[in-house]
């Protein structure tokens, strides 16, 4: 099986953003060290608790800090932005750091309505222009416009050797339709979904039409995960991450809580059916609970690839939910 990180690069209540900043750098060089796949960081804007608004930044600095780990955004939101853009920053990535780059492609908002507001005009038009802007996001990776295409004489530079890998990130039909249209990968965010995500997905695989970028499909699956040596121990650990969740929600949640914290907050009826209906949702035990969970979400899932997401308060229960789960599954 292949495994890959997710990281938010969450802030807990002990850190600055440059510190959740520079344990998201650890992270990346440990799952390298360890054997996983990929390292993704997500975009959020103006989302308190989460350091990087800013994926191409971190991923320039992550590059320099790596050597062989397939590094990638998780997601570029691409309704905010201008395809030629997005393009050219992938495309120097990708110079500089040949056939390791990867460019997941989301359409969610990533932050509340004013800093939606704040960063682009006409975000609505925009998301529904959404299958629009891949499209000519793919022909400014591939440099290939039509000659009678308005862009046919530009190019995002720099162009390197191997493209930018692009994926496509979602949770819907809609979302999986559009990347087996384009013959595109898919990543679908289990831990951010109540859908289908079986079904999705074989819709997916159903309606994929091979392309030059993308001969085949392939899917990745995205779970929110907390191991640690017991189970008891990971159930304690995962609190911080739950009530964190139901703090967010309430317009709270500005740091991720400590374990100490999270057991001293009061939740009252409705919450703490959400807290359990949430836990539902996120693996959380030891190596062997979470390395079978693991092998059993593959089969239902088809998935190709497993990237794992785990929000702990201590940086060092991040890394060792990482490190137990590398032994169990990868070693």
């Amino acid at each position: 099986m292949k495994l890959s990180i997710l990281d938010q690069s969450p802030i807990s209540s002990d850190q600055t953003a440059s510190d959740a900043l520079n344990e998201s750098v650890k992270l990346a060089q440990a799952g390298e060290a360890l054997g996983y796949s990929r390292y993704w960081i997500a975009e959020h804007h103006d989302l308190p608790g989460l350091a990087c608004s800013s994926p191409e930044v971190m991923l320039s600095y992550i590059g320099v800090h790596t050597k062989q780990i397939r590094i990638g955004s998780g997601a570029v939101l691409l309704p905010h932005y201008k395809p030629y853009k997005v393009a050219e920053v992938y495309n120097m990535l990708a110079t500089l750091f040949p056939n390791r780059i990867d460019i997941g492609i989301g359409r969610a908002p990533g932050g509340s309505a004013e800093a939606t507001n704040a960063l682009s005009d006409n975000f609505l038009q925009q998301v529904w222009k959404m299958p629009n802007l891949v499209e000519e996001l793919l022909h400014f990776l591939h440099d290939d416009f039509p000659e009678d295409h308005e862009f046919s004489k530009i190019t995002a530079s720099p162009m390197p050797q191997v493209p930018p890998m692009p994926w496509i990130l979602g949770t819907s039909k809609k979302s999986a339709l559009l990347a087996a249209k384009n013959g595109l990968a898919y990543a679908f965010g289990q831990f951010m979904s109540e859908n289908n995500g079986a079904a999705i997905i074989e819709q997916y695989i159903d309606a994929f039409e091979p392309k030059k970028h993308g001969p085949f499909p392939q899917v990745l699956l995205t779970v929110s995960v907390i191991c640690a040596e017991t189970t008891e121990k990971a159930e304690e650990i995962a609190l911080s991450s739950l009530i964190w969740a139901i703090q967010k929600d309430k317009g709270e949640g500005k740091y991720v809580p400590s374990i100490e914290e999270a057991k001293n907050y009061e939740l009252n009826e409705k919450e703490r059916e959400k807290l359990v209906q949430m836990k539902q949702n996120m693996i959380v035990g030891d190596p062997q609970e979470v390395g079978k969970k693991l092998y059993q979400l593959q089969a239902e899932f088809k998935a190709d690839e497993i990237m794992l997401v785990t929000i702990t308060h201590s940086p060092k229960d991040r890394m060792e939910s990482y490190r137990l789960i590398a032994a169990e599954v990868l070693s």
